[in-house]
């Protein structure tokens, strides 16, 4: 039976984050996403405090080059925040954040590769790409969510191109990814298949390029036949991290952000979903929503930290607590029930 929650979409509606609200309108309530009723939440979304904080800065040295991969505010994290919530696309003044982007995961060491018989440890990486028991070890996530979010943003082009050939190439035989550099590793990683499945299916879209829809479905495969975040072997959760919700994910897998991207792919309706779907029902809190239980980042308005890889934010995105609503993992949890029929 489906559960009312008109007053739980209504409190998102009137959230005085319009990410939120477009989050809603969108996904939820079905909005034409380019109706001028969206595009002008969108422009406020373009001033909001969030995206002026994730943008400040970013011609400061510190995040340049080097630091493009920096937790959580290199451009790398910034592109893909703006657009997972909702920055209108084709805004020029993100392409200097795009080019450190793409000169970093476009680099020539991604078009070397060497084979190995052992362990490969990974300061060994400016040689190329390792290839282990015939399976490249490479971390897909990041050419992925590069792919993804360039996409989403509205910037991507011949150059950004590159990033789904280089994917479709390290493409292990089940349809993920992994950066295991141990010879025993022969299944993908969940952490590093989502995100270029996710960019892979964008890109597709775009350039209408078959393989590549093809090379996503194919990674699809490695969530489904696995319900998600079931063990195939005994049927019980493979990680207990991958069934509390999080946001944002950032390059972490969880059951959520598992569902997520199939509703995007259009296979929440598989039923290989069902278990994900019940549990992610289960999880609602008694008065409505759901709960970020647990997060990844730290809070800090000040860029210059000195720390390199520190998971520092300059945005809060609700924060954690196994009883308190955030807004964020509830508007991603109501898409993905209204996308599978259960709203």
């Amino acid at each position: 039976m489906k559960r009312d929650r008109t007053s739980l979409i209504d409190a998102l509606l009137n959230s005085e984050e319009p990410s939120v609200r477009w989050k809603v309108m969108t996904r939820i309530v079905g909005e034409d996403p380019e109706s001028r009723k969206v595009r002008e939440l969108r422009e406020e979304i373009r001033t909001s405090p969030r995206p002026r904080a994730l943008i400040a800065g970013r011609d400061r040295k510190f995040i340049r080059e080097a630091h493009v991969y920096a937790s959580w505010r290199g451009a790398h994290w910034t592109l893909a925040m703006l657009a997972e919530i909702g920055y209108p696309a084709g805004d020029e003044s993100l392409l200097p954040m795009r080019e450190q982007v793409l000169d970093r995961w476009l680099d020539s060491s991604f078009y070397m590769e060497f084979e190995s018989k052992s362990a490969v440890p990974k300061h060994r990486s400016a040689e190329g790409v390792p290839i282990i028991q015939g399976r490249y070890r490479r971390c897909g996530s990041q050419q992925g969510n590069a792919l993804f979010s360039i996409t989403r943003l509205g910037l991507a082009d011949k150059r950004s191109d590159g990033l789904a050939e280089r994917l479709m190439h390290w493409q292990w035989p089940d349809g993920g990814w992994n950066c295991d550099r141990k010879p025993s590793a022969h299944i993908s990683s969940f952490n590093e298949s989502l995100l270029p499945m996710l960019g892979l299916a964008a890109h597709a879209e775009r350039a209408k390029d078959d393989a590549a829809r093809a090379a996503a479905l194919q990674a699809s495969e490695i969530f489904l036949c696995r319900r998600l975040f079931k063990s195939k072997t005994d049927g019980k959760a493979i990680s207990p991290h991958w069934v509390r919700p999080k946001y944002p994910r950032y390059w972490h897998y969880d059951m959520l952000g598992g569902l997520v991207a199939m509703a995007e792919m259009g296979l929440i309706n598989d039923p290989r979903c069902a278990d994900a779907l019940d549990l992610l029902e289960r999880k609602e809190l008694p008065k409505g929503g759901w709960a970020a239980q647990g997060r990844f980042y730290k809070v800090s308005p000040n860029l210059d930290t000195g720390v390199k890889f520190g998971s520092i934010s300059t945005v809060d995105w609700g924060g954690a607590g196994n009883a308190r609503r955030n807004e964020w993992v509830t508007a991603d949890a109501l898409y993905v029930l209204r996308a599978a029929g259960r709203v």
